[in-house]
């Protein structure tokens, strides 16, 4: 195994100090703020680890509240909300310092059968034709923020593709904003449901937020533009693996007063759909910043 998947699987890999409270390392994955997708992963296993192993996460809505420090460990503290014939509930809150920085709520359910349908995958071109996100960067490396350039090693343990690539630094308009990318791990992974669960909300932070930038020809490479992570939703279909090609659509419907709204769905190579995701984000050009509060300039890094 990618030597990087498996600090990636040590990262979510949380230690148990209680019955109900856990703690995960933190680590500078796309700068001085802790990764969104790290405490989406991360949260989600504290929580599972609470429920039967039986029932699956199949949703879960969190709020960012303040960034987290990357220097040290975050304590997660599980709140059994529910346990339902069917249904488990629970409610997580992430701490660093004494104060929260983040929560979620996350729903699991036994596995069962009824109806079933889907809306179809669109038609791209296969992964193995494409360039990695990391090969299209690398040809503009040079001229990149020192903080953009960082920011590729988070890149690593996630193989994307994208399918319609922009020019990180000469980007052109596109509306409507929607683009498409493959991605998997780097390497094979065990047979850990929820591990797998976990590493698609990891990845799940990537590109999305980026997409409300789209109609307005700027990316998050070129700098110049304040962009933090401030909720994250997620709705787990049907069973998934990281290690298989995935397709994730995304699209922004709409941008306004600082903010842009961010839609998902995740694909197996052979067309089910696995997941869907929303996400609202900061997006406030620098130039039109205010001076941000205290709060607000500590947001987690989206991407």
């Amino acid at each position: 195994m990618d030597n990087m998947v498996e600090r990636l699987m040590t990262l979510l890999d949380l230690e148990r100090l209680e019955e109900n409270l856990f703690r995960g390392e933190s680590r500078n994955i796309v700068g001085r703020r802790v990764f969104g997708g790290q405490v989406l992963g991360q949260a989600l296993v504290a929580a599972g680890r609470t429920v039967p192993e039986e029932r699956s996460p199949h949703s879960l809505h969190a709020y960012f509240l303040r960034g987290g420090d990357t220097e040290a460990p975050i304590i997660y503290e599980v709140e059994r909300a529910r346990d339902g014939g069917s249904f488990s509930t629970r409610r997580v809150v992430a701490i660093q310092h004494g104060r929260p920085i983040f929560n979620l709520s996350a729903s699991f359910q036994v596995q069962e059968t009824g109806l079933d349908h889907q809306i179809s995958m669109a038609d791209v071109p296969a992964p193995e034709t494409l360039e990695t996100e990391l090969e299209v960067l690398a040809r503009y490396e040079d001229r990149m923020p020192p903080r953009s350039r960082k920011a590729l090693e988070a890149l690593k343990p996630i193989e994307i593709r994208p399918v319609d690539p922009e020019h990180p630094l000469e980007p052109k308009r596109k509306d409507p904003a929607i683009r498409h990318a493959w991605f998997r791990t780097a390497g094979t992974l065990p047979d850990d449901p929820l591990l797998h669960m976990a590493l698609l909300a990891y990845a799940s932070d990537f590109r999305l937020l980026g997409t409300s930038l789209l109609p307005h020809a700027r990316t998050v490479y070129q700098g110049g533009i304040q962009m933090a992570s401030l909720d994250h939703a997620m709705w787990f279909h049907r069973p998934l693996r990281m290690d298989d090609w995935l397709l994730y659509t995304m699209e922004s419907p709409s941008a306004s007063n600082g903010r842009g709204f961010n839609l998902g769905h995740i694909y197996s190579r052979e067309g089910v759909l696995l997941s869907s995701v929303t996400q609202e984000g900061l997006i406030r050009p620098v130039e039109e910043a205010r001076k941000p509060d205290p709060q607000e300039e500590s947001l987690p890094q989206g991407g």
